[in-house]
């Protein structure tokens, strides 16, 4: 049963912040996207050793108090990032993030490039660069959908079509619980997102890579991602979509694996 297997990893609480965590070594920050939370990583929870794994609940998300801004922006999810990992005693990290978890973590790496040793971004989110057109209809979706609505319409969009049956459970288990006060405060982020102005600011090791059957952020957004980081390498993940880690979880630890070392 997938729940058991999430149980296995217990929430935990640093004051706003909640997370799951497995694992001792480098510390692995792990951010999940707009849909998800911290239990879209179990896969990685499950297998990826040899690594401190932290994977956040993002304000809003899972047991995580929402911000105090109401129409926040990355720098706002970025700042509750320090404090949280202040709080961890972390000041070396590299951080693995999915979807609007990339926005967030190029935020924290543009404002702390010293405590972020390399980034490693699946299927990035660029933002909407403040487009009101794609904020509404994001807003809408969720106002006429509600949770479960997503989980039947959205979820089936972030997987490959030949994903196994267990990716798409994940990903709709994760989509059920979102809380829609802190969806629309993501999808706020998500609409006044920069991520390019944000990687211009980073100069370290980067890797972005993408599903070649992503229909959410297809390859082109993500290579346009690549190429604004100073020193970035793009790699396209043949038959997977959205949601990589989930779908085919040893060939993203592998890779983890070989970027980290």
């Amino acid at each position: 049963m997938l729940d058991e297997r999430i149980a296995r990893f217990p929430r935990r609480k640093s004051k706003a912040i909640s997370y799951r965590e497995a694992g001792a070594g480098q510390a692995l920050v792990l951010l999940h996207g707009i849909g998800s939370s911290s239990a879209s990583w179990l896969f990685q929870l499950e297998s990826l050793k040899g690594y401190r794994l932290i994977a956040w609940d993002a304000p809003g998300y899972g047991d995580s108090d929402f911000l105090n801004e109401k129409n926040p922006r990355a720098e706002n999810y970025a700042a509750a990032l320090h404090g949280f990992l202040e709080r961890l005693l972390l000041k070396d990290v590299v951080l693995v993030g999915s979807s609007l978890g990339c926005l967030m973590a190029a935020a924290y790496a543009a404002a702390h490039p010293e405590r972020v040793r390399s980034m490693l971004l699946l299927g990035p989110a660029a933002g909407f660069a403040g487009d009101q057109t794609k904020l509404q209809e994001r807003l809408a979706e969720i106002d006429q959908l509600g949770p479960e609505g997503m989980a039947a319409k959205r979820s089936p969009t972030l997987v490959a079509k030949a994903s196994p049956p267990i990716a798409l459970e994940l990903v709709r288990w994760s989509q059920r619980r979102v809380k829609p006060d802190g969806y629309r405060q993501a999808v706020h982020c998500l609409g006044a997102g920069r991520l390019a102005d944000d990687a211009k600011l980073y100069g370290k090791k980067v890797l972005v890579a993408c599903g070649s059957e992503d229909v959410i952020t297809p390859e082109a957004g993500c290579k346009a991602v690549a190429t604004a980081f100073p020193k970035a390498a793009y790699r396209s993940l043949a038959g997977l979509g959205h949601a990589p880690h989930v779908e085919d979880p040893a060939r993203i630890n592998a890779m983890i694996r070989e970027f980290v070392r």
